[in-house]
């Protein structure tokens, strides 16, 4: 008899209630997902397995959840654990607490500075934590033509992974320009990965272009912020996966789109947040209780918090608290608040001792930050016209405004208005490729002095700094260099508050409880210069994506995004 052949005996005998389960949860309530009803039920535990429900159970070892709500597991269906600025140990320690026991994720954020080395270490760490960790294999390493990366991956560089067990398909296509053009690289992609499970990623696309997007084999999008283009991805059979991170805040705007009717074609993720506002609000905890805050039905809520989203996503083991399928629950006080007792994944209760029983595995892609030293003299911007683009910030979007100033230049130089709120931006190639440094201008932070840099700049992840003075945007930059990459704050010359993150310049090496102050830190000393934006730093790295609409910068330029062309 084969080892599998021996756990499904066992599973047999114990869902059967000839043998006693490994673990059974007593005097709780089952959440139905099928019918919507709360019913009085043990839970078998058998392995990683439910094995029996909806019935009554002995077992070797027996938890008494009396009063409480046990619902499936939450499944984050898109995210960059990169962005939540730790390893993905920390972020399992972090995250899965909160109920969450699967996260798809797509690690484009490090494959763009080391490319397949960055993916290789997710798939080995994701092996190795308590949550199940997928990964989507990155479609977009450099995200455009208009971005110097630290790597560039082809389809030919990511194919040979698409059979390994921890992959699902290829994630989210934020070239959709080059998809509607029919670009031979984003060609080539979707050939090799079609019939597979394709991630999308196309804000503002709508009607016909919608249509051939979509005819290419892409089946999810989180990028929908109203209610009117989510309606029509979904009547075109997309999967809308609703986004609620640090800097995209669009629960709130699709709230009315979560019904029971609709729920089963819905999902929801994080994309990027960080341990900041995990412990200040939570995760997929917090996108629950606040959609049913904002009326939607509990059943249509936690359908698409996990059932719905391993439909959409094929995981099909997973979803529901139904014999066979994974023990991925977790216990609750109540529907409506959600706050998460006690959590299972895979069969395992996530404690302090589970998290120290892992296999951690060390971190690569150290000392990746080689950009050149700056001075005030690089931050001068040139030009004789004085009407100036200027990227206006929208809080609470990654999308962007297109303004147009009139900046006179003084001695040869646009220097910020502080008056108008226009503080100078800057994005410093950090690979050591080429040393290109673009200037430009941005509307939105309430700046009046100081600087703030970071290198955790979407997707290429260069230097970016804004500041409303020359000499300190020098030194935020030149310090992220001697501390690996992260996040720096400075004033008259002064370092206010830093956070280093020096594995790929993206996470830190220390815990999640670290980085949590250190972030309340920075957010301090980002206040202190006069910034208004509740999460200045990661709404720092979105303005230089230039797949968001509709101005942004990267170190060839200003993006105009709508033209897909950097200005001249």
């Amino acid at each position: 008899m084969t080892n599998l052949e021996s756990r499904i005996e066992t599973r047999i005998d114990q869902g059967r209630g000839i043998t006693p389960a490994d673990i059974v949860l007593k005097g709780g309530r089952v959440f139905d997902l099928i019918t919507g009803d709360l019913v009085a039920s043990d839970v078998a535990i058998c392995g990683d397995r439910v094995v029996g429900v909806f019935g009554t159970y002995t077992g070797a070892r027996e938890i008494d959840v009396s009063g409480k709500i046990l619902v499936p597991g939450f499944i984050d269906t898109h995210l960059h654990i990169e962005s939540s600025l730790v390893t993905p140990f920390e972020f399992d320690r972090c995250v899965s607490p909160h109920g969450v026991t699967t996260a798809i994720c797509d690690p484009h954020e490090i494959a763009n500075v080391c490319g397949l080395e960055g993916i290789q270490y997710f798939l080995e760490a994701s092996s190795r934590t308590l949550m199940d960790i997928r990964v989507q294999l990155s479609s977009c390493v450099p995200s455009t033509h208009m971005e110097t990366t630290g790597a560039r991956l082809e389809a030919a560089d990511i194919a040979p992974l698409m059979n390994h067990p921890r992959v699902i398909g290829l994630a989210e296509f934020m070239n959709y320009p080059g998809v509607l053009f029919k670009d031979a690289g984003c060609m080539a992609k979707l050939n090799a990965f079609a019939g597979r499970h394709i991630d999308g990623h196309a804000p503002l696309l709508r009607g016909n272009d919608l249509n051939g997007y979509i005819a290419a084999g892409i089946r999810t999008e989180h990028e929908a912020t109203s209610y009117d283009e989510a309606l029509e991805k979904l009547r075109k059979g997309m999967r809308v996966l609703i986004r609620e991170g640090s800097v995209s805040k669009d629960l709130s705007a699709l709230a009315a789109l979560i019904t029971e009717r609709h729920s089963p074609y819905i999902a929801f993720c994080t994309d990027d947040r960080n341990p900041l506002d995990i412990a200040e609000h939570g995760h997929l905890d917090y996108l629950i209780r606040t959609a049913i805050a904002l009326g939607a039905p509990p059943l249509a809520v936690y359908r698409a918090a996990s059932l719905s989203a391993a439909e959409a996503f094929g995981l099909k083991d997973r979803g529901l608290i139904a014999p066979g399928l994974r023990a991925d629950l977790a216990v609750l006080d109540s529907l409506e608040d959600c706050r998460v007792a006690m959590v299972f994944a895979g069969g395992v209760q996530i404690t302090d001792a589970a998290f120290a029983a892992r296999d951690i595995i060390p971190p690569v892609a150290r000392h990746s930050v080689k950009a050149q030293r700056v001075t005030a003299q690089h931050f001068r911007t040139g030009g004789n016209r004085v009407d100036t683009p200027v990227i206006g910030i929208i809080e609470g979007k990654i999308i962007t405004e297109h303004l147009t100033f009139d900046i006179a230049p003084v001695d040869g130089d646009k220097r910020p208005d502080l008056s108008r709120d226009l503080v100078k931006i800057a994005v410093i190639e950090r690979y050591g490729k080429n040393g290109n440094i673009a200037t430009g201008f941005v509307q939105g932070f309430g700046m009046q002095a100081g600087a703030i840099a970071s290198t955790v700049c979407h997707d290429h992840h260069n230097i970016a700094v804004v500041g409303a003075d020359y000499a300190d945007m020098a030194l935020a930059a030149n310090r992220l260099g001697q501390i690996e990459g992260g996040f720096v704050v400075v004033r008259n010359g002064v370092i206010l508050a830093e956070l280093a993150l020096p594995v790929a310049g993206l996470m830190s090496l220390n815990s999640f409880e670290q980085v949590h102050i250190d972030l309340t830190a920075l957010r301090i000393a980002a206040k202190s210069l006069g910034v208004v934006l509740e999460e200045p730093f990661l709404q720092l790295a979105f303005l230089c994506l230039p797949v968001i609409p509709h101005l942004k910068i990267t170190d060839f330029g200003m993006v105009d995004v709508d033209k897909f062309e950097v200005m001249p």
